[in-house]
């Protein structure tokens, strides 16, 4: 992980993109004792309005708290790929959730894209869709590094209600094991390549 790491989780009101910003600080703040700060925006809507959430992540003091061109881009929708995009460092990670992202435009070859149904996912796991942003998570802890397993479970059991810490944990399981699933499939069609 480079000294300065940008992640960028946006969404709309609703999917949980500003708890995941929160809990990813904690994790690496808290529990990994690192630098880190954190921001978020949302529109004027309780739910479906646009949401976003970054996450600066260093070993150092951060002298700007905001995401100048992220490292990491989580779209949970189709409006917040279309509109952070091209925001993506070259070289970027590009995540995306394939339950509601149909479109994905040309991706520079410097970027790497992963496409995972984290709602549907949650869905399936819980009962429930308003875990898809944990499952999502866990699926960036794995594809980032940017903080340990042990920390994001700390900070994701610290923030939940008790009576859904169950199936929390169950969903970040769920997003870990994806994400080790997809990126050795990606690992191994680079080998081949």
């Amino acid at each position: 992980m480079p000294n300065r790491y940008e992640i960028r989780l946006a969404g709309s009101g609703g999917q949980g993109v500003i708890l995941a910003g929160i809990i990813l600080a904690e994790a690496a703040g808290l529990y990994d004792g690192k630098f880190v700060a954190q921001t978020q925006s949302y529109g004027p809507e309780a739910r479906g309005g646009a949401s976003q959430s970054e996450v600066v992540i260093s070993d150092s003091e951060i002298d700007y708290p905001k995401a100048v061109h992220p490292d990491v881009l989580l779209a949970l929708n189709q409006k917040s790929l279309d509109t952070f995009g091209l925001d993506l460092k070259p070289g970027g990670l590009l995540v995306v959730d394939a339950t509601f992202v149909r479109e994905i435009q040309e991706i520079p070859d410097h970027q790497r894209l992963f496409a995972i149904p984290f709602t549907e996912m949650a869905r399936t796991i819980t009962g429930k869709t308003l875990a898809a942003n944990i499952v999502a998570l866990g699926a960036l802890a794995v594809l980032t590094r940017a903080v340990s397993l042990k920390a994001l479970q700390a900070a994701v059991l610290a923030r939940v209600p008790p009576a859904t810490a169950e199936a929390n944990k169950k969903a970040l399981e769920a997003g870990i094991n994806v994400a080790r699933q997809v990126a050795a499939r990606a690992k191994r069609k680079g080998a081949t390549s």
